[in-house]
């Protein structure tokens, strides 16, 4: 449009002739002018276009992307429903899950409350036995050490006895220690006369000698037994049988003993067993005569050994 205008004026410059030369300097620099204006419109209007293309591509560039971008929302839209409803569901389930679990632990609580207080009662039960099993197990260390205490001294008390009674070997008396005791057995033969219950000059040696040793055991409990044979008793006078005769037979022998103002009279016993203990048979002579027979049986004082096993539960 501006070329033409320039053309036009141009044109009009030539054909008049009336028209100055500084006049058509003017139009022809103005016309120059001109050219140079337009180029330079032509040039920015080509830098339009230019940015215009660009426009363009960056528009559809940005719709694409749009487009895109819309694509993936409605797709993240659509998951993110779902993902919703899951969790919906997931958290209808926790909250059911979270009830139940509270009343399931409400109870289980409640039972192992009663379940430890059980184990407590039962604890303390176990130490109440525990304490009362030590306590049985320290009386009966103390209880095995009196009996020890005990078979220590009726040991001492035989090998004191029979290094008093050394004498009487081979004159049928014997010493021997069983069961926690001290058998002294002494034969008629070197206490008694047949049918008699008066002790011989021996045999009361031998009796008093056992006396000296009670007489520094204060604490030994004395048994004398008069035991005889399966011969009825064919004598006279005050004895009536067997019977009689070895009860006669066990007290002349405590008679002696109690000369000895040591022994304490409370731990002499006398008892007649007639022939109804043997140590053999009274089918021979030998055996007869074993049976016939004084028994001193020394029995240790037991009283605290009993008071302690009374105490063990």
């Amino acid at each position: 449009m501006i070329k033409k205008i320039s053309l036009g004026l141009l044109v009009l410059a030539l054909t008049t002739s009336c028209v100055s030369k500084k006049i058509y300097n003017d139009l022809e620099s103005k016309y120059t002018d001109l050219k140079k204006e337009n180029r330079s419109i032509a040039d920015e209007n080509a830098d339009l276009l230019k940015a215009k293309m660009q426009l363009e591509l960056d528009r559809d560039a940005l719709k694409s992307d749009l487009s895109k971008t819309k694509t993936e929302r409605d797709k993240w839209q659509a998951e993110y429903g779902i993902a919703e409803k899951k969790f919906n569901v997931l958290q209808e389930s926790y909250n059911a899950l979270e009830k139940n679990s509270s009343d399931a632990l409400k109870a289980n609580l409640a039972k192992n409350r009663e379940l430890l207080d059980q184990l407590e009662a039962k604890a303390k039960a176990l130490a109440l036995e525990q304490e009362k099993l030590d306590k049985n197990n320290q009386r009966l260390n103390e209880l095995e050490g009196l009996i020890a205490a005990k078979e220590e001294s009726m040991r001492k008390l035989k090998e004191t006895l029979s290094n008093a009674l050394n004498g009487f070997e081979g004159k049928g008396l014997t010493v021997e220690q069983k069961n926690g005791k001290v058998y002294v057995s002494m034969e008629n033969k070197l206490l008694f006369n047949s049918g008699s219950w008066a002790v011989g000059t021996e045999g009361k040696k031998a009796v008093v000698e056992v006396g000296k040793v009670l007489g520094d055991n204060p604490d030994i409990s004395v048994l004398i037994e008069g035991h005889t044979d399966d011969d009825p008793f064919g004598g006279s006078g005050p004895i009536a049988d067997n019977w009689d005769l070895s009860t006669k037979r066990a007290t002349a022998i405590v008679a002696i003993m109690s000369e000895n103002k040591s022994i304490n009279k409370q731990n002499l016993t006398a008892a007649g067993r007639s022939e109804f203990s043997p140590l053999a048979s009274n089918a021979s002579a030998e055996g007869k005569a074993k049976n016939r027979r004084i028994e001193i049986i020394l029995t240790p004082r037991l009283d605290a050994i009993a008071e302690m096993l009374k105490e063990i539960e």
